[in-house]
């Protein structure tokens, strides 16, 4: 009996609406983070494509969407500023190797060890500088290169702003499509069945010829002229240092960003769950053929993942399908992207940048976890002032510091009866980090009085501290008291009577 269609795939239906969607939402986001990473726009759609038709058909995560993502922009210019155009494609091909390789060493899983707060504090700097790097645009001015002059120089972009007709008309177009973004989701049912980011690119569109705004449009250069792959000689740059710390930084960054979304999308759905070392080299795959086409890199997005979901697609079979409706619209109207105003991307791209900035998050994280919050802050400020590579490593080093610090927790007990030996016990790890307070919360008990160290409570004793204990207790036993009594921590603890507070150390 032959098999039908809708019996080979019966999700078909649900499938092949939800990529209409995610299309419709791709489009202007590709199109929009390819300008603002300083490349042709057809290059954003080149990696959407290729990360439907490539990423989309492997296994990993079902329901994710990948393509270029906001979250790359702010590395991709600084690449192409400092590197050039054809040195992209090298890059993003070394990466795509990399994933490739981690993904089949089976280390996608470690990647969930990342501190939350150092992701989420990336994303926060991400945003902010993308906010800052496109509010210039939106003003038709050149943006500086640095994070901090960005920040720095915009007081006065916004002063010239509004002496230039241009510039303000520009700056309009940019606040109204934020705006239209903004208020999307209040408009009825029946409107918001066009997603918010065409809707409101559409509408600026419009606005451009309607209202005669004198502002600047894509530049369109054809799909097959903008697809550069990269020469042979882009390969010996790999020998700088600076070269290999973006390869680093675009390899961490786009895997963490990828299996970070992929956690966030299960939660959305009831389906098969991430098998993360698959889903990494999925990733390396098509970041490896973007490299080959000299595209932008790609990344799971949440976006257009959360948008998969909720139009109800069921299978891999809709991103798989919106990778074709891309392909469809670059290769019969990429006339079309000459018509979309600047100003409107930046405006997309300026909202996608405060999203990334989790103000919520960092508020709960200050009320109930202040270390945590403080390694959100230093991250993103980092990123900011310095670059995006040093700020993630200054972030994960401080959550290293942080977690050494709470892993040699240490808490000793007193128990002083007035008479007889005095009870010292000591809990938690003891490691060299609080060899002082240990040391001078012993050498505080009285030197006539015989002391019983119990060192039961411990789960760790590192050398230095076990040497710095033996070192005391000679000590106090050469003052003529009775030999200081240890038990050590393999040893069970003994019971204890009544005592002083508990006193951190």
């Amino acid at each position: 009996m032959n098999s039908t269609p809708i019996s080979r795939f019966p999700h078909l239906r649900q499938d092949f609406a939800a990529s209409l969607v995610v299309f419709l939402v791709a489009l202007p986001l590709c199109v929009g983070v390819a300008v603002a990473s300083g490349v042709p726009a057809e290059l954003g759609l080149v990696t959407g494509i290729v990360g439907g038709l490539v990423t989309g058909l492997m296994r990993g995560s079902s329901l994710q969407v990948s393509g270029p993502a906001a979250g790359l922009t702010v590395l991709v210019y600084e690449a192409v500023r400092e590197f050039g155009l054809p040195m992209l494609g090298a890059i993003v091909l070394t990466t795509g190797l990399l994933q490739l390789l981690m993904g089949l060493l089976r280390l996608g899983r470690y990647f969930r060890a990342i501190s939350v707060s150092v992701v989420e504090g990336m994303l926060a700097g991400i945003g902010l500088v993308l906010i800052a790097g496109q509010l210039y645009p939106a003003m038709a001015a050149k943006a500086p290169d640095s994070g901090l002059g960005k920040m720095a120089h915009l007081p006065g972009a916004f002063w010239d702003a509004f002496g230039d007709g241009a510039a303000l008309s520009s700056l309009a177009l940019c606040a109204g499509t934020v705006a239209v973004l903004v208020l999307w989701k209040h408009a009825p049912a029946k409107v918001r069945t066009v997603p918010g980011p065409l809707a409101a690119v559409g509408l600026a569109t419009l606005a451009v010829p309607v209202f005669g705004l004198p502002v600047a449009t894509v530049e369109v250069k054809g799909l097959l002229g903008a697809v550069q792959p990269p020469p042979l000689s882009a390969f010996a740059e790999f020998a700088g240092v600076g070269v290999l710390g973006t390869v680093v930084a675009f390899t961490l960054i786009a895997s963490a960003e990828s299996l970070f979304s992929a956690a966030a999308v299960d939660r959305l759905h009831d389906g098969p769950r991430t098998e993360y070392d698959k889903e990494l080299v999925a990733q390396g795959a098509g970041n490896a053929v973007c490299g080959l086409l000299g595209a932008l890199p790609m990344t799971a997005v949440i976006v257009r993942s959360a948008a998969n979901v909720q139009a109800g697609a069921r299978t891999k079979a809709s991103r798989v399908l919106h990778g074709v409706w891309l392909l469809l619209f670059a290769a019969l109207l990429p006339g079309v992207l000459a018509y979309i105003p600047i100003p409107a991307l930046a405006g997309i791209l300026v909202y996608s940048g405060a999203k990334l900035v989790p103000v919520r998050a960092l508020a709960v994280l200050w009320r109930e976890h202040r270390g945590e919050a403080l390694i959100l802050a230093v991250t993103a400020v980092s990123i900011v002032a310095v670059s995006m590579f040093e700020g993630v490593l200054i972030g994960l080093a401080l959550a290293i510091v942080k977690t050494a610090w709470e892993a040699s927790h240490l808490r000793l007990e007193v128990v002083d009866k007035g008479a007889g030996p005095i009870e010292a016990y000591l809990s938690g790890n003891a490691t060299f980090l609080r060899l002082p307070k240990i040391l001078d919360s012993l050498e505080s008990l009285p030197q006539d009085r015989p002391v019983r160290l119990n060192l039961s409570g411990l789960h760790h004793l590192d050398h230095a501290c076990r040497t710095a204990l033996e070192n005391w207790a000679e000590r106090h036993s050469a003052a003529g008291t009775e030999p200081v009594q240890v038990t050590e921590p393999d040893k069970p603890p003994r019971a204890t009577a009544a005592s002083r507070p508990t006193e951190p150390v």
